[in-house]
């Protein structure tokens, strides 16, 4: 394994362009930026470096023993690279999209959406339970067949510090080839919007093509503003709330379900209720659609 760390490297240029949009919004939108939302976010941040330490050997450890049931030997030459950083991608965008339609995944992936600002600080506002929800179980398999811990370790690094800079509205949209092969701040802006038609889409990290490719793909619309965080704004910034909140509410939803129910409060989408009495993502969208197909039906088109 290796003590090389990209996103160590990357945290002095994380900063300076924060600081940069900073000065851009100041003069140019003053709302992208609020000081306690902007704490929350950074505090955040420092709490998931803090957890990932905690618990890095146990996922360094866990990969080196698979590793050592590898079905193959791919080495380090530079299309071995290549073949990782793109599967890395896939594996991501598989994990990001199961974090958006199950519970347990969602609760340590909600905090990152809980911001009503888009701004290069939101990239920061990370979980501190990524390890409890086994986020890192999606990047295994790549150890097992053959690629080494610490390539699939840095690739997904890289992965991350990718994404930091797609976290703004200071950047429109750039030119064609660009939006149809990598994710980008029109798309990304989709993704934590809030809006029916924007709910669950957009999961990339780097490259768009996956949701292209699996149905996802949204692109940004010049006539609907986009209104960030929760369908159900969490409304604090009290940074444990932040942290905690949705494992919180699996909690209580698993104490006053009924037997029968409570996998479904764990394992099923958010916003699933036994009795029907919340909305999933699924049910909104849904009910969004209705009135137009209802108008569509009526006029005989």
């Amino acid at each position: 394994m290796t003590g090389f760390d990209p996103v160590a490297y990357a945290i002095p240029g994380f900063v300076a362009l924060i600081a940069a949009e900073m000065v851009w919004a100041a003069r140019r939108d003053p709302a992208a930026y609020k000081p306690r939302d902007t704490a929350v976010s950074l505090l955040l941040g420092l709490g998931s470096v803090a957890a990932g330490l905690a618990t890095g050997a146990i996922v360094l450890a866990l990969a080196d023993a698979l590793y050592a049931l590898r079905v193959a030997t791919l080495g380090w030459a530079w299309w071995v690279w290549a073949a990782c950083f793109v599967l890395d991608d896939l594996a991501y965008y598989l994990w990001h999209r199961t974090a958006h339609r199950v519970r347990w995944f969602w609760a340590a992936h909600v905090n990152h959406h809980s911001s009503q600002h888009y701004n290069l600080s939101t990239a920061l506002r990370q979980p501190w339970t990524g390890f409890l929800s086994a986020s890192f179980a999606f990047r295994l398999p790549l150890v097992l067949l053959g690629f080494p811990p610490a390539m699939v370790l840095t690739c997904g690094a890289f992965n991350l510090i990718y994404q930091f800079w797609i976290h703004t509205t200071a950047i429109g949209r750039l030119p064609r080839w660009i939006e149809a092969v990598f994710n980008t701040p029109s798309h990304h802006r989709v993704h934590h919007g809030i809006h029916p038609l924007y709910l669950d889409r957009n999961y990339a990290g780097v490259l768009i093509v996956w949701d292209r490719l699996f149905g996802t793909f949204q692109p940004e619309r010049d006539d609907l503003r986009i209104h960030y965080g929760l369908v159900h704004q969490l409304g604090s910034f009290n940074l444990l709330r932040a942290a905690f909140h949705e494992w919180l509410g699996i909690a209580a939803d698993l104490w006053r379900a009924p037997w029968r129910a409570k996998l479904g409060y764990l394992f099923g989408p958010p916003g699933w209720s036994h009795d029907g009495s919340r909305r999933s993502s699924d049910d909104i969208k849904r009910a969004w659609q209705e009135p137009a197909a209802k108008h569509e039906a009526g006029s005989g088109h």
